[in-house]
């Protein structure tokens, strides 16, 4: 999944999120690969299309009144506010049989995976309480899926819901119509919550991390009686907060609210991994970016469309990317206080109670360099998630820009890395291999795009053990940037 479309008539998108979104499907069968993609028929795709203009409002792109109605209507269509996008451009999962496009507001897109053809929109609102939810839910074994949103909590404060969809069953044909809300976490600051685009699983506990990226509320309500407004127009940075971890029980589902976590700002969007210790620990990996400035400003095209140079120059103003690792201790005593919390004895992450009760966390740091980012991590899913594992695969962002693949033993720190001149790479997504009982024994599936090249797009075929190239499929196409997505054996 990716944006595909950014240009309406002559009205551009500015954001790197705002493009329309295009779904990509490269069917491998009888040694043949067959490359498909088509628009996802979202409402604000069609109507776009139909009117030859931005009509809905984006990310980063404000829609405005037709310009061919008459005064007074203009007038009217200007103050009656901004619809809620549904340009699912993010990523593709399945609930129950079905596949849905995403993006993080409060509605998802069913899909064919065969035919790519658009089936229908689907309102969460109308099964669950959330003003919208990530795009990284996670999936346990019998197929239950979980993922968190936020929602207005206690008193019309903001909270954040995690929410349970169970596993299809024989007859029935909409596991949604069975979603539920399991656990309710409060917001730190009443009508400013976080940003969100990812949790951490594990067998028993939830982990959601609270960063200083807000939404103001007041300016997105604003956002909606005025038009011109975007959504990144309703982000701000609390500077002093730093940032906040969550901890829930998953069964019975559970808010400890008395295991406050808390350390220095940084930015977040994907989870690497989230395990269990037997000693009574949970270890949290992140991709992090240090600040509380927010990464997002620096994705408008405007900054990503100059030479190298400006380019490089925009990054250098960005946060600083980190892979981090996090232990958060669950016994915790009083007379503990001053102490570091944490005994395992591979890491070097700490957690020191203090004395109003907070528990201050250190990480490790797993992965580092002159912004050279660990971004889009991938793992072995069904094997290691929510599981202690050795390896993740992702995307080497270079200022930015993706121009390689690593893979990175989060025990050793040791790196494997695929780079070619002039390629640039998407998410690695790992493929074990049938019966394989190693964790990293199967394949990465990458989406290379080669600018100026006779084929300028392949798909890459790497060993997910060494990282050498298995085999590749030119694609006489350009295929624009691609976001998440997912394997359908």
């Amino acid at each position: 999944m990716g944006p595909g479309l950014f240009e309406i008539g002559d009205e551009p998108f500015h954001h790197l999120f705002d493009g329309q979104a295009l779904i990509h499907k490269f069917d491998l069968k009888d040694g043949r690969v067959t490359y498909y993609r088509k628009f996802i028929k979202t409402d604000a795709y069609v109507r776009a299309m139909t009117e030859n203009r931005v009509v809905i409002t984006e990310f980063g792109t404000a829609a405005y009144p037709d310009p061919c109605k008459n005064i007074f209507s203009r007038f009217f269509t200007y103050f009656r506010g901004m619809e809620v996008t549904d340009n699912c451009l993010v990523n593709l999962y399945p609930i129950g049989e079905d596949f849905y496009a995403v993006t993080e507001t409060n509605y998802i897109t069913k899909v064919d995976p065969d035919s790519l053809e658009t089936l229908g929109k689907v309102d969460l609102c109308k099964y669950l309480s959330v003003n919208g939810v990530t795009a990284h839910p996670h999936k346990d074994q019998d197929g239950t899926v979980y993922n968190i949103g936020n929602c207005f909590g206690k008193n019309m404060s903001l909270a954040y819901n995690i929410v349970k969809i169970p596993p299809a069953e024989e007859g029935e044909s909409n596991p949604l119509e069975k979603s539920q809300v399991v656990v309710q976490l409060p917001s730190s600051e009443r009508l400013k919550p976080s940003y969100i685009h990812s949790f951490g699983m594990t067998k028993n506990y939830f982990v959601f991390v609270e960063p200083p990226v807000k939404i103001n509320l007041l300016k997105f309500l604003s956002a909606w009686s005025v038009r011109g407004a975007t959504y990144m127009d309703c982000f701000e940075s609390n500077e002093t907060m730093g940032t906040w971890f969550h901890l829930a029980t998953k069964d019975p589902a559970n808010h400890l609210n008395n295991h406050k976590f808390r350390t220095s700002a940084f930015n977040v969007f994907h989870h690497i991994n989230t395990y269990e210790e037997e000693e009574g620990f949970i270890v949290v990996d992140l991709c992090t970016w240090k600040g509380h400035d927010f990464v997002y400003n620096y994705l408008y095209l405007a900054n990503l469309k100059g030479d190298w140079e400006e380019v490089k120059k925009a990054a250098m103003r960005a946060p600083q990317p980190e892979v981090r690792r996090y232990v958060l201790p669950l016994d915790i005593h009083k007379e503990e206080q001053g102490k570091n919390l944490v005994s395992l004895p591979y890491t070097t992450a700490t957690a020191v109670l203090r004395s109003d009760g907070t528990i201050w966390l250190e990480p490790e740091v797993l992965f580092s360099g002159p912004r050279q980012a660990f971004e889009f991590p991938q793992i072995n899913y069904s094997l290691c998630n929510g599981e202690k594992y050795s390896f993740t695969y992702g995307l080497g962002l270079n200022h930015f820009i993706p121009d390689r693949i690593v893979k990175l033993n989060v025990q050793t720190k040791q790196t494997w890395v695929w780079q070619e001149e002039e390629c640039y790479p998407s998410e690695p997504l790992f493929v074990p291999r049938p019966g394989a009982t190693r964790e990293d024994d199967g394949v990465l599936l990458s989406i290379v795009v080669k600018p100026g090249a006779e084929r300028p797009s392949f798909l890459l075929v790497l060993d997910a053990m060494r990282l050498t190239e298995l085999a590749r499929a030119d694609v006489d196409a350009i295929i624009p940037v691609t976001l998440h997505g997912l394997y359908k054996p």
